[in-house]
């Protein structure tokens, strides 16, 4: 059984990048914030834009529009970033547009279908079929893993959804 339902009970947090909409389990985000203030960090990869001080803890935000290869875009007023949690190590997701607490039954959801040699599918945990969209469900514990994090430096982009 996939861990998305079972400690998860299917519940997404859903966020857009672009026009695609990519979802996390709940259990791994803690909270939402607006943009602010990114203090950059010299020698990083491009996608690390740097770190925050929220209420006293200093967290890394990483921009996925930069991550997965995208076109980059001026925050808006939805811009936000997304504070996850893996053993008590915060990091922060920037995202366009917080969509919020999505509910997926275990029959809409497709483990990792193959894909070109383009897309990096250890990102994608599968993908959940609902009404009329498809949500991307990351597996981000690999999409913030210390070896995705500094092995970026090819030309090829890492997703292309």
């Amino acid at each position: 059984m996939n861990d998305l339902f079972e400690n998860s009970e299917g519940k997404l947090l859903t966020f857009l990048l672009r026009n695609q909409e990519y979802g996390i389990k709940i259990l791994e985000a803690r909270e939402v914030v607006g943009m602010m203030h990114i203090d950059p960090v010299p020698h990083t990869s491009d996608f690390m834009k740097g770190v925050i001080n929220l209420r006293g803890k200093i967290i890394p935000v990483i921009d996925l529009r930069t991550k997965f290869k995208m076109p980059q875009a001026a925050p808006t007023n939805e811009t936000c970033i997304i504070v996850v949690d893996f053993g008590n190590a915060f990091t922060g997701i920037i995202v366009d547009f917080l969509i919020g607490v999505t509910r997926i039954e275990e029959v809409s959801f497709e483990e990792t279908p193959q894909m070109s040699a383009n897309i990096r599918a250890e990102f994608i945990s599968g993908m959940a079929k609902l009404e009329d969209r498809v949500v991307i469900v990351l597996e981000l514990k690999n999409v913030l893993s210390a070896k995705a994090m500094v092995s970026i430096s090819t030309n090829q982009p890492e997703i292309a959804l």
